[in-house]
C-alpha cells in the first residue's frame, strides 16, 4: 500500500511539473514602419535560452520550464525591452522603436549561424554608406578597384583573391543575382551600381564557402545587399563638388498613414549623377537610377514584395596608362594614351517575393525576378602592340535576358530537447545573350577584325538542404549539401574562331556537389568559437567550357575556417578567424583576348582581425586587418606568386555619431605591396588613402562634407603587368595602371519630411 501510495505521489508531481511547462511565441515589429524585423535576439531566463526572430518577426520556445521569468527582447539599432512572463501574452505583437546603435545591444549566441552579423548591423548603422563604392567596402577585407572610369564594375580582391570583377564572389540585392556569368568582359562581372544606396537597409555576408544556400562563384564569399522594405521619412538630396561632380537623389513614399497601418508600404527613389572626374581626360560620366518597391500583407499569411528599378550609364574613361609611358613624360600621372575608351551600360529589373506562413509557422518562400541588361564596353590595354597601324582597341558588347526563380522552404521543431531548423530550397537561372561581341576596333564602333560573335544560352539550376541542430544553449551544428547543374549552349556565328571549329552551334553540360559542415560553441555569454568546413565552386564562361567540352571546366573549391566572436566588454567587439583555401586547376575564357588559358592549383592561408569599440555611445571605433599568403602549387618556388593576389591589408576608422547635430568620421585605407606576376619581378604598389565626412544633422534638414583622398596622396588604384607599345615605339614589358582619385570634396544637403 505505501508503494502504491508513492507511485500516486510521484505522478502529482510529474504532471505539475509538465504543467508548469509551456509553449511560448511572439512577434516582433518597427514602431515606425511596422514592418516585422527580422535577427531579433530574444532571450528566456534565468536559463538563457535564446531564439532568432525570422523573416515574419517571429520567435518560439517550446516547452518553457516553470522557473522561467523573464523575457528579453534586444537588437541593434533598437530600444531593449523586458518582459515578466507572468505579464507577457502568448503570441503577443512587439513594438521596438529605433535608437541610436550601440555595441552593447549585440547578443553572443549559439543560434546565431553568420559570425559576421554584429559587425555587419553595426557597421552599415553607424558608419552608413554615402556613395556607390562604399557599398562594397562595407565587408571586412574587401577592397576594390576601378580602372575604366565610373561606369565599369569594380575589380574586388579579397581574402588573396583577384575576384577580377566577381569571378569568386556571389553577390545579390534582395535575392536576386548580381553577377553576369559568361558576361563579355569576364565571368561574375558584378556592376552594383544600379542599387541606390540610401536604399541599403543592411547586408549580409560571410567568407567562405560555407553556406549551402549560396552556389555559384561564393569562393571567397557572399554579399546580399537588402534593401528596405519601408522608409520611416522622405528626402530629397543635392550634391556638388570638384572636378564638375553633381549628384541629385529623392525617396518618397507613395501610400500613407493609413496603408501603414494595415501593414502596406510603397516608396519610390531616384538619382541622377554627372561628373568629368580627377582625369586630365574629362570623363563625362551620367548615371541615371531608379527604383520602387512595395511591401504589403495580403492577409495573415502572406507577404507580397515587388520592386523594380532601372539603369543607364554612359562615360568616357582614361584607362590604363603605362609607368615607363609616365617615367619619360609621355603622359602625365592622370593623363590618357586612348582617349576613345569609354562605354555605355544599362539594366532594367523586376523582383517579385512571396512570403508564406503556415499554420505550424513554417515559412515557404517563393521569388522570381528579370533583367534586361546591355554593356558595350570599348578599352585599349595595349595601344599598338598587335596593330601598328590602326591600334589595339577592343570593343565588348552584349544584350542579355536573365529569367530566375528562388523557392524555399524552412522549419522549426524539436527532437527531444534538440532544436532542428530545416531549410530546404531550389533555384534555377536561365542567361540568354545575342550577339556577345569581341571585336578589334577604331574609333568605338568600326570593326577591323572579329575575335568572338555569337549567342550564348546557359542554364544553372541547383538544389540544397541545411540541417542545423542546436543541442544544447552551447552548441549546434549545421551540416549542408548543394547540387548545381549546367547546360550551355553556344551559336558560334564565326568561322574564322580560332578556339572552335568554324560556325555552329555548341553545347556542353557539368555538375558538381558541395557539402558543407559548421560546428558553434558558445564558451560564455561573451564568447563563440566556430568552425566551418566547405565545398563551393565558380562555373566558367560558356565559351570555354563548349570549347574544352571534357576537361575540367567547374573546378572546386575546400575551405576552412577557425574563428571566435568574442566580447571581452559591454562596448568591445572583436571577430577572428584563421582560414584556409584550395582550389583546382582549370581553364579559363579570357574576356580581354578572346583566348582560352589555363590555371593552375592555387592555396592560400591567412588570417582576419576585426574590432569594434564604442567607449560611448557618441563614439564608434572600428579596423579590420587581414592577411594572405598565396601560391601557386604548379609552378616552381620562387615563380609561384598569384598575380595581384592581396597579401596585407586594413581598413578602420572613427566615427563621432550625434543624429542632433555634429557627425562624421576620418577614415583609412591601407593595401601593401603585392606581386604583379608570377616571380615577383614586377610589384603593384600599396596605397595609404584617407577618408572624410562631416555632417550637421537636424530632425528635417543635413548639410554635409565628403572628403576623399584627405592627404591627396598620389596612389595607384588597379595595377597589372601588361605588354604594352605606343605609336612608334618598341613594346615595354610592365606596370599599367590607373591613377587612384586626388583629393575630391564634396558638398551636399538633405532635406526630410513627411
Amino acid at each position: 500500500m505505501k508503494k502504491f501510495l508513492l507511485f500516486i505521489c510521484l505522478q502529482f508531481i510529474i504532471s505539475g511539473l509538465s504543467a508548469q511547462q509551456r509553449n511560448l511565441s511572439g512577434k516582433i515589429i518597427d514602431s515606425a514602419t511596422q514592418v516585422p524585423i527580422n535577427g531579433v535576439t530574444v532571450i528566456i531566463k534565468p536559463n538563457n535560452r535564446t531564439d532568432i526572430t525570422d523573416e515574419t518577426g517571429r520567435f518560439f520556445f517550446k516547452n518553457i520550464a516553470g522557473n522561467t521569468k523573464v523575457l528579453t527582447v534586444s537588437a541593434v539599432g533598437y530600444q531593449k525591452k523586458t518582459y515578466q512572463l507572468d505579464d507577457f501574452k502568448n503570441g503577443q505583437t512587439i513594438s521596438l522603436a529605433q535608437r541610436q546603435t550601440q555595441l552593447s545591444d549585440v547578443v553572443i549566441t549559439a543560434d546565431n549561424r553568420n559570425p559576421y552579423k554584429a559587425i555587419s548591423e553595426t557597421d552599415i548603422k553607424l558608419r552608413g554608406v554615402s556613395n556607390s563604392q562604399e557599398v562594397l567596402r562595407i565587408v571586412p577585407g574587401l577592397f576594390i578597384g576601378q580602372h575604366q572610369g565610373g561606369g565599369k564594375a569594380e575589380q574586388i580582391f579579397l581574402r588573396g583573391f583577384d575576384n577580377d570583377h566577381g569571378t569568386d564572389i556571389n553577390m545579390s540585392v534582395d535575392g536576386m543575382p548580381i553577377n553576369m556569368v559568361s558576361q563579355a568582359h569576364g565571368q561574375g562581372y558584378a556592376d552594383s551600381h544600379f542599387i541606390i544606396p540610401e536604399t541599403i537597409e543592411s547586408t549580409t555576408y560571410q567568407k567562405g564557402m560555407y553556406n549551402a544556400e549560396k552556389g555559384d562563384l561564393a569562393v571567397t564569399g557572399f554579399v546580399n545587399f537588402n534593401t528596405a522594405n519601408a522608409i520611416s521619412s522622405n528626402m530629397v538630396k543635392v550634391e556638388a563638388g570638384q572636378f564638375n561632380t553633381y549628384r541629385l537623389m529623392g525617396m518618397v513614399n507613395l501610400l500613407g498613414e493609413k496603408a501603414k497601418a494595415n501593414n502596406q508600404s510603397w516608396y519610390a527613389a531616384t538619382e541622377y549623377r554627372y561628373s568629368d572626374s580627377y582625369f586630365d581626360n574629362p570623363q563625362h560620366f551620367k548615371r541615371f537610377n531608379f527604383f520602387t518597391k512595395y511591401h504589403g500583407k495580403l492577409n495573415n499569411n502572406n507577404w507580397l514584395t515587388l520592386s523594380a528599378s532601372t539603369l543607364y550609364s554612359t562615360w568616357k574613361a582614361s584607362g590604363q596608362i603605362p609607368e615607363s609611358a609616365v617615367n619619360d613624360g609621355t603622359v602625365g600621372f592622370y593623363g590618357a594614351i586612348d582617349p576613345n575608351e569609354g562605354g555605355i551600360t544599362s539594366r532594367t529589373n523586376f523582383n517579385a517575393q512571396l512570403l508564406t506562413t503556415l499554420p505550424n509557422h513554417d515559412i515557404i518562400k517563393n521569388q522570381l525576378y528579370y533583367s534586361r541588361y546591355k554593356f558595350d564596353l570599348h578599352t585599349n590595354f595595349t595601344f599598338f602592340l598587335v596593330d601598328a597601324i590602326n591600334g589595339d582597341e577592343i570593343r565588348q558588347r552584349e544584350a542579355r535576358n536573365l529569367y530566375g526563380y528562388n523557392g524555399s522552404y524552412q522549419h522549426e521543431g524539436y527532437i527531444g530537447n534538440t532544436k532542428v531548423n530545416t531549410e530546404a530550397g531550389i533555384s534555377a537561372r536561365l542567361d540568354m545573350t545575342t550577339n556577345s561581341e569581341l571585336s578589334n576596333t577604331v574609333n568605338n564602333f568600326t570593326v577591323i577584325k572579329p575575335f568572338k560573335l555569337g549567342d550564348i544560352t546557359e542554364l544553372g539550376a541547383g538544389a540544397f538542404i541545411n540541417e542545423t541542430f542546436r543541442f544544447s544553449p552551447k552548441f549546434s551544428l549545421n551540416a549542408g549539401l548543394r547540387f548545381d547543374q549546367f547546360y550551355y549552349k553556344y551559336n558560334n556565328k564565326l568561322a574564322s574562331d580560332s578556339t572552335l571549329n568554324g560556325a555552329g552551334v555548341y553545347s556542353a553540360n557539368n555538375n558538381i556537389i558541395s557539402p558543407k559542415l559548421n560546428f558553434y560553441y558558445q564558451a560564455t555569454d561573451k564568447t563563440q568559437f566556430y568552425l566551418f568546413l566547405g565545398k563551393g565552386f565558380h562555373s566558367n564562361d560558356t565559351r570555354v567550357v563548349v570549347a574544352e567540352k571534357g576537361l575540367q571546366t567547374l573546378p572546386a573549391a575546400y575551405g576552412a575556417d577557425l574563428g571566435t566572436v568574442f566580447r571581452p566588454a559591454k562596448n568591445l567587439l572583436f571577430n577572428a578567424a584563421l582560414w584556409y583555401s584550395y582550389l583546382q586547376k582549370e581553364y579559363v575564357y579570357a574576356g580581354d583576348g578572346g583566348t582560352v588559358d589555363f590555371s593552375g592549383r592555387t592555396q592560400r592561408l591567412g588570417f582576419d582581425l576585426s574590432g569594434r569599440y564604442q567607449p560611448v555611445t557618441s563614439l564608434y571605433f572600428d579596423a579590420d586587418v587581414n592577411y594572405a599568403h598565396g601560391r601557386s602549387l604548379d609552378d616552381l618556388k620562387g615563380e609561384n606568386y598569384i598575380p595581384l593576389a592581396p597579401v596585407w591589408s586594413s581598413t578602420g576608422g572613427i566615427t563621432y555619431i550625434f543624429k542632433d547635430g555634429f557627425n562624421g568620421s576620418l577614415r583609412y585605407r591601407w593595401l601593401g605591396d603585392r606581386a604583379a606576376n608570377e616571380d615577383y619581378s614586377l610589384k603593384a604598389e600599396g596605397y595609404f588613402i584617407n577618408d572624410l565626412v562631416l555632417n550637421y544633422t537636424k530632425r528635417k534638414y543635413e548639410f554635409g562634407l565628403t572628403v576623399n583622398n584627405l592627404l591627396n596622396v598620389k596612389w595607384k588604384e588597379t595595377q597589372f603587368e601588361t605588354i604594352t607599345r605606343l605609336k612608334g615605339q618598341s613594346a615595354v614589358d610592365g606596370i599599367a595602371f590607373t591613377p587612384g582619385t586626388k583629393f575630391a570634396a564634396l558638398l551636399h544637403i538633405s532635406y526630410f519630411f513627411k
